[in-house]
């Protein structure tokens, strides 16, 4: 089962506490160039520095490609930070933390991708046609070839990050430490939701919208546990945020990109906000539970683990 191949690698609790503090620092210090660069172009076109302590007013000072690249590399940089703590301090290989199954279902990882980036892709045309007063398009060629080269490079490292951080390395040692799998799926959806508390859209559309983004950290929790692996959710979660980078962006959102349209329209925070939640989400995870032919619901979203097996020669010891 994926969460307790933890038992077969170094899993003090320690070494998970000290590793998600040492990971999160790591990737907040790799933020330090796109702060620096906006600070140098700010002093050179002689405005207000006091103006970069709103993080709003951050992401606008540099080209958007550009500010979307260093924004962007924090995330690569704590994906490289993981991967060497569990490689060093953990000595587990990267595929245990990534799927049960003998080798990473590629399939999988395609699955999820295309089933939300046709949904959505889908939705946003019909919407357009439907709403055309609500977008413009902005299209222009060498703008956009350079945001797909940078979103398609460095987007799958920022979702793997998420997703390896949290519905990897997270589920896996909380899972351990308090030996069931439903303490792991509540803690690291309510802090994966918690930490979109600063993008720009909760000041937008208000608190409300945290309801999403922690619904959809509860929505990759859960087909990562009934699928024994991470393979869906990193699938889906990249194919989310690409396709929201290429396709669509606002001037109230978190990525501010030079996209094919721009949404013009004043948010609301209403059924729209809930809608993933209640409704595309579930549909999402019937389609998947089909596909998979998923069982055992009550004991791979709620049930105890076995205990730890004896230590022996094939676990690893400090």
């Amino acid at each position: 089962m994926y969460i307790i191949q933890a038992y077969h690698y170094l899993h003090d609790w320690w070494r998970y506490a000290v590793g998600a503090v040492v990971i999160f620092f790591v990737s907040q210090l790799a933020a330090l160039p796109l702060v620096l660069a906006a600070t140098f172009k700010l002093m050179a076109d002689g405005g207000d520095l006091a103006s970069l302590e709103d993080p709003n007013q951050l992401m606008t000072v540099l080209d958007s490609n550009l500010t979307l690249f260093l924004m962007l590399l924090s995330f690569a940089v704590g994906l490289l930070a993981l991967w060497l703590w569990v490689k060093y301090l953990h000595k587990q290989p990267f595929k245990t933390l990534t799927t049960s199954r003998k080798k990473v279902d590629w399939g999988r990882i395609i699955f999820g991708f295309s089933l939300i980036a046709i949904v959505t892709i889908v939705m946003t045309l019909l919407d357009y046609y439907s709403n055309p007063q609500d977008y413009e398009v902005q299209f222009q060629l060498v703008p956009f070839v350079i945001l797909a080269v940078i979103a398609i490079l460095m987007i799958p490292l920022q979702t793997s990050f998420e997703e390896y951080l949290f519905r990897g390395y997270l589920m896996q040692g909380l899972g351990v430490m308090a030996k069931n799998r439903w303490v792991p799926l509540v803690v690291t959806s309510v802090v994966f939701g918690g930490l979109h508390f600063f993008n720009p859209e909760v000041g937008k559309l208000g608190p409300i919208i945290m309801l999403y983004y922690i619904g959809t950290g509860f929505f990759l929790g859960i087909i990562t546990l009934m699928d024994e692996g991470m393979e869906l959710a990193l699938g889906f979660h990249a194919g989310n945020n690409l396709i929201a980078a290429l396709l669509v962006t606002a001037d109230w959102t978190v990525f501010q990109t030079n996209s094919i349209l721009k949404d013009v329209s004043e948010p609301t925070a209403g059924f729209d906000v809930l809608a993933p939640v209640l409704i595309v989400y579930p549909i999402f995870i019937a389609i998947m539970a089909w596909r998979y032919k998923w069982t055992g619901w009550g004991d791979k979203l709620f049930g105890k683990l076995p205990p730890p097996p004896e230590p022996s020669e094939d676990v690893p010891t400090a």
